[in-house]
C-alpha cells in the first residue's frame, strides 16, 4: 500500500522535454486529439501529425484552399476569414496544448495555417509570388527575428502561439506587397 501512495504522486503524462514529436505523446493523447473537434483543428485537421516538419507541410498544404477558394474572395471577406480562423484558434488551441503536455506542441500546426493565410493577402495566385511568400514566413517563423521573437517570447499559451505566427504572416504580406510594388518598375527597367 506505500508503495501504492509513492506512485500517485508521478506525473500522469511524460514531462514536456520527452514530448518531442507527435510520436512522442503520451499513450491514449493522438487518439483524443484526433476524436474531439479542437484537437484536429489545431492539428490543421491531421496535418500536424506529419513526422517530417509539421509546420512547414502544414504551410504548404494551407496554400491549397488560399488558391482554390480563399484568394478569390474580396479583401474584406478575406481578413474576415483569418480572424475568424484565429478566433477558433483560440478555442481550440488551449485544448490541444494541454493535452499535448508541452507549451508549444509541433503538432499544433493551426497557427502556421493562419500565418500563411494572412501572408498571402494580397498575392497574385502565380507561382513564383507564392513560393517566395511560403518561404519568408517560413524563415520568419522558423527565425523569429525583430517583433516576431519579441512576441514569442512575451505572450504564452494559445495566444501566443497563434500570435507570433499572425506577426510572421503580417510582415510577409508587407514585404511581398513591396515586392510586388516594385517589381513592374524593376521590370521595365530591366526589359528591352
Amino acid at each position: 500500500m506505500k508503495n501504492r501512495r509513492h506512485l500517485r504522486g508521478l506525473p500522469s503524462t511524460p514531462p514536456a522535454e520527452v514530448v518531442r514529436s507527435p510520436q512522442h505523446l503520451p499513450p491514449g493523447t493522438r487518439r483524443r486529439l484526433i476524436r474531439d473537434p479542437r484537437g484536429w483543428l489545431a492539428t490543421g485537421f491531421g496535418v500536424g501529425f506529419s513526422p517530417w516538419a509539421p509546420g512547414t507541410v502544414a504551410t504548404v498544404v494551407a496554400v491549397l484552399p488560399w488558391w482554390f477558394w480563399l484568394s478569390d474572395l474580396p479583401l474584406a471577406d478575406y481578413l474576415g476569414v483569418v480572424g475568424l480562423a484565429f478566433l477558433l484558434g483560440l478555442w481550440a488551441l488551449p485544448w490541444t496544448i494541454r493535452e499535448s503536455g508541452r507549451a508549444d506542441p509541433p503538432l499544433v500546426v493551426w497557427d502556421e495555417v493562419v500565418g500563411i493565410w494572412l501572408a498571402l493577402a494580397l498575392l497574385p495566385t502565380e507561382w513564383p509570388w507564392v513560393l517566395a511568400a511560403v518561404l519568408l514566413f517560413r524563415l520568419l517563423d522558423i527565425f523569429k527575428p525583430g517583433p516576431i521573437g519579441w512576441a514569442d517570447r512575451h505572450f504564452k499559451g494559445a495566444f501566443g502561439t497563434l500570435f507570433d505566427d499572425l506577426l510572421a504572416g503580417a510582415l510577409t504580406a508587407l514585404a511581398m506587397a513591396l515586392a510586388l510594388a516594385a517589381a513592374p518598375p524593376l521590370l521595365a527597367a530591366l526589359g528591352p
